[in-house]
């Protein structure tokens, strides 16, 4: 393992962040807060409780995790990407570091970034809602798995990308309406049973029923088929991401 690859792609990835606080962290965390003070709040006072929890609270679980998916994706995908742009990656590519070295470089500076993004945006919501959380270790866990998930997932996007509009649809256009649908703000027993079953091939249903447990012990989905579901997703983007490096898709040409 060439420990001074993976850091130095790790390093700059990170220092490319520091340098762009103001929209990779202060941006996402002001919108979230935006949220909690209308859906919190203001609607949720009217809404009274949801599964035995409080409204204001319950949403809580659900706003952490469409920021995590929509900047783990953004973060690896745009880290990947300008490097193809710009023609850089040649260089990454001819250098003596492996493709799992590069990987852990690019994903795993997304992933952090997408962690913290995550605890921030936890403490930030102290200052709107009280909220304990049960199990703090399943917490960690599905911020660590869910992180690391969709930023593999979005390495793959910005390896597709042609264009920088391409980076930015999937996320827009598939990703935050899958979030909003897949009981974010609400619980899907509330929805008709046809509905419920429907609503179940949205993936996004299982990340976020799997970390309100962990935060009020009640969940929309079984704990253990949230967990299989998620790892079955990390499983496809990993077996991706070797067929791209594989087949140097994009990458070589």
């Amino acid at each position: 393992m060439n420990i001074y690859a993976v850091r130095a792609i790790y390093y700059f990835e990170i220092a490319r962040a520091l340098r762009t606080l103001m929209q990779s962290i202060a941006s996402p965390i002001l919108s979230t807060s935006l949220y909690f003070i209308v859906f919190g709040a203001a609607i949720g006072s009217r809404i009274g409780e949801m599964e035995g929890v409080s409204y204001s609270a319950f949403i809580i679980p659900g706003l952490v995790m469409l920021s995590i998916l929509t900047e783990s994706i953004s973060n690896a995908s745009f880290g990947i990407y300008m490097p193809r742009f710009a023609g850089t990656i040649y260089e990454v590519l001819s250098a003596p570091v492996s493709y799992v070295e590069i990987l852990l470089g690019y994903v795993g500076a997304a992933a952090t970034k997408s962690i913290v993004l995550g605890l921030l945006i936890l403490a930030t919501a102290r200052l709107f809602v009280p909220y304990e959380i049960e199990h703090p270790v399943w917490m960690l866990g599905f911020l660590i798995l869910t992180s690391v998930t969709f930023s593999l997932f979005g390495f793959i996007l910005g390896v597709w990308a042609d264009g920088f509009e391409k980076l930015q649809i999937v996320p827009l256009m598939i990703i935050t309406p899958l979030t909003f649908l897949g009981g974010s703000f609400y619980s899907i027993n509330m929805l008709p049973p046809i509905w419920q079953k429907i609503t179940l091939l949205n993936p996004v249903v299982y990340l976020v029923s799997g970390f309100r447990w962990s935060f009020y012990g009640v969940a929309d989905v079984n704990l253990y088929v949230c967990l299989g579901m998620t790892v079955l997703f990390l499983f496809i983007c990993i077996a991706i991401v070797a067929w791209i490096f594989k087949t140097g898709y994009r990458l070589k040409n």
